[in-house]
This record gives C-alpha cells, sequence and structure tokens, in this order.
C-alpha cells in the first residue's frame, strides 16, 4: 500500500476527494463483481459441480485459490489488469458458491432461502456501512483482533466438521457473520479514513466480507430448515 497518498478527514469530519473517489470507486466495482458471481454460479449448478471429494479437500482447494487470487490482485492492483483479475476471481467465488446452492434449492422454499440470504447480506452491508460511516477515527487496532477472532471460530468450525456437531455448526455460522460484519466496518473504515487507497484491494476485501457473510447465512438457513 502506498502510504504516500494517504489521505485524512478534513475538520469537518467530510471525506476528502481521495477518499470519495476510492470509496465511490469501490461500491462501483464491487456491483460490478456480481455479475461474474452470478454467471459463475450458474455455470456451476449447471455442471452439477460438487466439489473435490473429502471436505478437507474442499478446503485446501479454496483456500489455495483465495490465496493465489489475492496475491495476484495484489500484484496488479495498479493497473487495469487488477480488475480483470478481481473479475475472474468472482467468477471462480461463484462457481464454488454452486456447491452450496445446489445442496440448498432442492430443499422445500430453496429458491426463497437463497432470497432470504442475499437480502439478509445486502440488509448487513448497508448496516455495516452506516456504522462505518459514523466512526470518525481509524480503526486499524482493530485487525489483528478480526484475525484472531477467525482462527478461533474456524478451528471451532473444523471440530464440528469432524465431530458432525449440528449446534455448534449453526453457531459458528452465527459467529461467522458477526465476524465479516464487523470486518466490513473496518475495510470500509479503512476507506474512509484514508487506510486503504487502492480501490481494486479494497473491493477484494469487501466482496470476501460479503461472500462469506452470504454463504454461511445461507448455511444457517439450510441447517434451520425444516424439511
Amino acid at each position: 500500500m502506498d502510504h504516500n497518498n494517504v489521505s485524512t478527514l478534513d475538520r469537518a469530519g467530510s471525506l476528502s476527494g481521495t477518499q470519495n473517489r476510492v470509496l465511490r470507486n469501490t461500491l462501483v466495482l464491487l456491483a460490478i463483481s456480481l455479475v461474474p458471481t452470478v454467471i459463475g454460479a450458474a455455470l456451476g449448478l449447471s455442471l452439477n459441480f460438487r466439489g473435490f471429494g473429502a471436505w478437507w479437500m474442499n478446503l485446501l482447494v479454496l483456500f489455495g485459490a483465495v490465496m493465489a487470487f489475492s496475491y495476484a490482485v495484489e500484484r496488479t492492483k495498479n493497473s487495469s489488469v487488477g480488475v480483470v483479475v478481481l473479475l475472474a476471481f468472482t467468477l471462480f467465488m461463484g462457481f464454488w458458491l454452486s456447491k452450496l446452492i445446489g445442496r440448498i434449492l432442492p430443499m422445500k422454499d430453496g429458491a426463497m432461502l437463497v432470497m432470504y440470504a442475499f437480502g439478509g447480506t445486502a440488509a448487513i452491508f448497508a448496516s455495516m456501512a452506516f456504522i462505518a460511516s459514523t466512526i470518525k477515527q481509524s480503526l486499524t487496532g482493530m485487525g489483528k483482533f478480526l484475525w484472531v477472532g477467525f482462527f478461533v471460530i474456524f478451528a471451532a468450525a473444523i471440530g464440528a466438521i469432524v465431530f458432525q456437531m449440528p449446534a455448534l455448526m449453526i453457531a459458528c455460522s452465527v459467529l461467522f457473520i458477526g465476524l465479516f460484519a464487523a470486518w466490513t466496518v473496518y475495510d470500509l473504515n479503512q476507506i474512509i479514513t484514508g487506510g486503504e487507497t487502492n480501490y481494486i484491494s479494497a473491493t477484494m476485501s469487501i466482496y470476501m466480507n460479503l461472500f462469506a457473510i452470504f454463504s454461511n447465512l445461507l448455511s444457517l438457513l439450510g441447517l434451520t430448515n425444516s424439511d
């Protein structure tokens, strides 16, 4: 990140021109990223994608892909190639999401559950954006606590899968939704206070938050569905 270009809030507490531009471009690119996500999900559903066997293999593939794309975005974020890489990432994530959607759709009111998850994610994002807009000081120190929370919940989620504990799975989904909602506030705050000056990397971070919120919310709805 180029800290020489970091700008600050003016005395009235409003956003500077640079911050406004980064925030606007981030939101536009975030909206555009939904298109390849939907295309990827539709492609995965049409191909009846079901993953790569064991849960741990799927986890390794997903983590490997996220790390590879994150590295590629970081390397190309200062050029138009970064936008292409980001959109390719969202296409892949949509394709991967089809595995979960494919399990939910056959359920009773499955299509409605998907819509509920989408609407819930949108509502959470709007709420977190409002909260972020009211916080004028930087939340940089919050980052390490978010990572600690992630690893703790992640470890619990692995335990829930290994030992087949549905109640713990539900609890982990709820905790992940809360964690990534807080992470959305953090990432938006970095833009607002000038800690993040690149709209491509900002979009990548917020997209992953929303993807995690949506997938955990959809999993939660599936786990609690009476059908």
